[in-house]
């Protein structure tokens, strides 16, 4: 699960972004508007967890725009405010629950898994293309119903070809996307490389169609 912390508290960014990727997440981090604005135009997150109070602007008004604009990724707010009237405004404007200052990061970490389940439900647990089916729930992956043994890299790699299939990805997008902030530093994106080329051949290994198709100079794209 890839997440966004949007907090200007750098210790509490700190400890709950630590917190959270030794819990196995992808955590990314923006300290203010404008920096969790850019991030949510380049990437998409399975949930953000949202300041009010920002330095540069207001969580309210950042929510605001991800809904008119069509993001349902899950949000919850995080706030020292503690009025109803707060906690009515933010679940009015699109957040899907909303924890007081200061909390314990275990009950964090339980609202967050609470909000992907209740989100999870209303949604299909199974991604198919052809002949290639996912269990969303369980991460089972089945080739002509053949189960096929992949790496937790490697699942989340098909999922995201599945999901963006016909759509050119580029090595660094697919890198963000897997792997997080850290690879901002990175000088290249080698290591792509193996993990599509892995993935591609237990597909085919397995009876599936080749269809991760290498585009010159660009990246990689899913599709028949």
């Amino acid at each position: 699960m890839k997440l966004l912390l949007v907090e200007d508290n750098p210790e509490l960014r700190k400890s709950i972004s630590e917190y959270l990727i030794n819990e196995h997440y992808i955590c990314e981090v923006a300290s203010n508007f404008d920096e969790a604005r850019d991030k949510l135009i380049l990437y998409s997150y399975d949930c953000i967890i949202l300041d009010i109070m920002l330095p540069d602007g207001n969580g309210i008004d950042l929510l605001k725009l991800l809904r008119k604009e069509g993001n349902d990724s899950s949000v919850i707010i995080v706030s020292a405010k503690n009025t109803l009237d707060f906690k009515i405004i933010g679940l009015d404007a699109g957040a899907d629950d909303y924890i007081t200052k200061p909390f314990p990061l275990p009950e964090l970490f339980s609202r967050i898994k609470a909000v992907m389940r209740r989100k999870n439900s209303t949604l299909s647990s199974k991604l198919e293309y052809n002949e290639i089916s996912v269990d969303l729930q369980s991460l089972e992956v089945l080739v002509s119903g053949k189960a096929l043994l992949l790496t937790k890299k490697e699942t989340n790699l098909l999922i995201y070809f599945i999901n963006n299939k016909n759509r050119v990805l580029s090595r660094q997008t697919i890198a963000s996307h897997l792997w997080g902030d850290y690879t901002d530093n990175l000088d290249n994106f080698d290591f792509i490389y193996q993990h599509v080329k892995n993935l591609r051949k237990k597909i085919v290994d397995a009876g599936g169609e080749d269809y991760i198709s290498t585009v010159y100079g660009l990246g990689y794209k899913f599709s028949l």
